[in-house]
């Protein structure tokens, strides 16, 4: 007889009234997994775009899911059990993990649920001193910012450019980061600091107050004047933000300096970038476990910290996701499981 548990599902793609918190089957731990009673699990972008059918994207490019599907990559839980062939990790174990992503981008890889299923090279013990809310709010934005300012991790095609993604050094340099206040633009600052950077933050004036106490050298309010009017002579551009007009950052960046592109889809620049010597880059973030465990020192010891905008129960994932949906966000929107 099949368990049961609660989850929150799609039957079809649409605005965020399309989630339905209901009963799902239970999953198990197969071969090389681990299974997770999730305690917290977080929304990233993503997320709110498979909701809605990825409808920015062209047509061909659109997912054709098998519904109903379960949303969500990001999970702090405890594991209840153990599939065959995992080693280092313990039923009670804490955990947290960025859940089979980007394997399953287009079909949810299934956090927002009591329980999900792991494979146990995607895990890691959570941090001890920080709660489950904060770590559920750490994988995916701090793996993209590992990954982009750190270290790569690993070696799949690139799917945005023929070339791997091989992060610059930090030390000493110049960092700028537009849209520091969000999830991914809060960590980055933090990382970038933590690699001896100098770094400015471009955000609305609400975040100013927050990410100098990150320790971001300089704010900019982007809001009262554009950036690329005020900062000059950056090494490294890291935009969180995406959409049109990223080029824009290319004036403020030294010739032999890089613009990191979190969300490369639209920029247009790169013959201005070949001209100015500028490098720019991009990759897709990938779960990685012992990306986590490495950098969960950091969280355990306050080096870096993940900033909570706002908590919902998994029952309320419709009204989270409208939150989300209006931007401007601070930090991370986190689901309560239990």
């Amino acid at each position: 007889m099949t368990q049961m548990m609660k989850a929150v599902r799609l039957h079809e793609f649409g605005g965020p009234e399309v989630l339905r918190y209901e009963d799902a089957p239970k999953p198990v731990a197969c071969k090389k997994e681990v299974l997770v009673r999730v305690h917290a699990a977080s929304l990233n972008p993503p997320d709110l775009y498979l909701r809605d059918g990825y409808r920015a994207l062209p047509p061909e490019w659109q997912p054709n899911p098998s519904f109903p599907l379960i949303l969500g990559t990001d999970i702090s839980g405890v594991v209840d059990a153990i599939g065959a062939g995992v080693s280092g990790f313990n039923v009670g174990d804490e955990v947290y993990s960025m859940v089979r992503f980007p394997n399953e981008l287009m079909t949810g890889s299934s956090a927002y649920a009591e329980y999900v299923s792991v494979p146990a090279s995607e895990l890691a013990l959570k941090p001890r001193n920080i709660d489950h809310v904060h770590a559920a709010g750490a994988p995916m934005s701090l793996l993209t910012a590992w990954q982009f300012l750190v270290d790569l991790g690993h070696d799949a095609p690139n799917p945005f450019q023929p070339f791997a993604h091989t992060p610059i050094p930090l030390d000493g340099r110049t960092v700028l980061v537009n849209g520091a206040g969000g999830g991914v633009g809060h960590l980055a600052v933090q990382v970038a600091k933590w690699k001896g950077a100098r770094v400015i933050a471009v955000a609305s004036g609400k975040h100013e107050a927050l990410l100098r106490d990150l320790g971001a050298d300089e704010f900019i309010d982007y809001t009262k004047q554009p950036a690329e009017t005020i900062a000059s002579d950056v090494d490294l551009v890291m935009d969180a933000v995406g959409g049109s007009n990223i080029e824009r950052f290319l004036s403020v960046i030294k010739p032999g300096g890089a613009l990191y592109l979190v969300n490369p889809l639209g920029f247009s620049g790169h013959d201005e970038a070949a001209k100015r010597g500028i490098r720019v880059s991009s990759t897709q973030v990938r779960s990685n476990g012992a990306q986590l465990a490495e950098a969960g020192h950091l969280l355990d010891n306050a080096t870096i910290r993940v900033v909570i905008d706002s908590t919902f129960s998994l029952a309320e994932a419709s009204a989270a996701h409208e939150h989300a949906s209006l931007g401007g966000i601070q930090g991370k929107v986190v689901l309560i499981a239990m």
